[in-house]
């Protein structure tokens, strides 16, 4: 599986911390059963972005349906693939 960091800025209408409590073990169950990732980590962030998420998921289509399903909690959301820093070393070897 490859691994994905998302980036997440509240919408405005978001600003409850609350209202987010309540949604973000949602989001985590739903990204899981409907998707097939596994959620590694989250945390919230002091800076430009809110949160950052990083989870493993099967292919690049199923990391934007993730992604999409994750803007659809009125999330502002970017996703990258991440490469481990062994292979990057691998690719640029090889090249």
């Amino acid at each position: 599986m490859a691994k994905y960091l998302v980036l997440i800025r509240l919408e405005e209408h978001v600003q409850n911390a609350q209202e987010l409590a309540s949604f973000w073990g949602e989001l985590h169950a739903k990204l899981e059963e409907d998707f097939g990732t596994e959620v590694e980590h989250s945390y919230a962030v002091l800076g430009d972005v809110d949160f950052v998420m990083i989870f493993d998921a099967p292919d690049r289509n199923t990391a934007a349906q993730a992604a999409l399903a994750i803007g659809s909690y009125g999330l502002d959301t970017q996703t990258m693939e991440l490469i481990p820093i062994e292979d990057f070393a691998d690719l640029v070897t090889d090249s």
